[in-house]
């Protein structure tokens, strides 16, 4: 059981990131579906990687350098998949009116200016956020805003339908029963822990709330969920979340 368990979790580890898996772990789809429950600990593992680089650069650069830096390395181990799905949504939903023109347009690989202008606006966004952050808080700050926002990805498979036939997230597709989602969110709960808990309540409130609003358009738009979408739910969340930690009423 506990080597079936690591398959599924070195599976989600192949799939979402460039991060080398052992040998013996096999390509199942039957696998990558029920890795579903471990989306949130591969945000843990990039998170502490983003973490470990913004420490070390933290000892020779500014804050702004060492933010950047831990960017570039999460970007690094993902080969910027969610990026991509973010991009590719965007230009699909801004640019294509029905449902099969929608999804044509995210299929295509070259990016239009909606997800040109959508991805820089992103990227911006998240170093605006950190920066903001005390450096001793952003290691803590990454490392729950990439499990929290992977969770808010994970959630879309308990309530919506796949919508392509094909595709990079098809094995994916089955629905994430309550004990996986569960699973998953105990996961995601962990390094908010290391949070202050108003912060980590309005982080997650924002992040919730970016994921429903998106949810919501997808349905009825699309009627439903591609691997794009899933992407674009993940970065949008995330940064949902560094803003909601940052709120201030004071």
């Amino acid at each position: 059981m506990l080597k079936r368990e690591l398959e599924y979790f070195f599976g989600a580890l192949r799939f979402f990131t460039r991060l080398p898996v052992p040998r013996w772990v096999g390509h199942s789809s039957d696998a990558l579906d029920r890795a579903t429950r471990y989306f949130p600990a591969v945000g843990l593992i990039v998170g502490a990687i983003a973490a470990l680089v913004f420490v070390l650069c933290s000892y020779l650069w500014p804050t702004t350098l060492a933010v950047l830096a831990a960017m570039a390395s999460s970007l690094y181990v993902t080969g910027a998949f969610h990026e991509d799905g973010w991009s590719d949504m965007v230009d699909g939903f801004g640019g294509g009116w029905e449902k099969a023109q929608i999804l044509t347009i995210m299929k295509d690989s070259r990016i239009g200016s909606f997800g040109a202008i959508a991805l820089v606006i992103l990227l911006l966004a998240r170093f605006c956020a950190l920066i903001e952050f005390d450096p001793l808080e952003i290691p803590f700050v990454l490392l729950a805003g990439h499990a929290v926002s992977r969770f808010a990805a994970t959630t879309l498979l308990c309530g919506l339908d796949y919508v392509r036939d094909e595709g990079k997230a098809k094995p994916l597709a089955t629905r994430i029963s309550v004990g996986e989602l569960g699973f998953a969110g105990m996961t995601a709960v962990l390094p908010l822990l290391l949070l202050s808990a108003s912060e980590a309540l309005l982080g997650c409130l924002l992040a919730a709330l970016a994921t429903l609003w998106l949810a919501r358009m997808f349905q009825r738009r699309i009627g439903g969920y591609t691997g794009d979408c899933l992407g674009a739910t993940q970065q949008l969340s995330e940064v949902a979340f560094y803003c909601g930690l940052l709120c201030s009423f004071s």
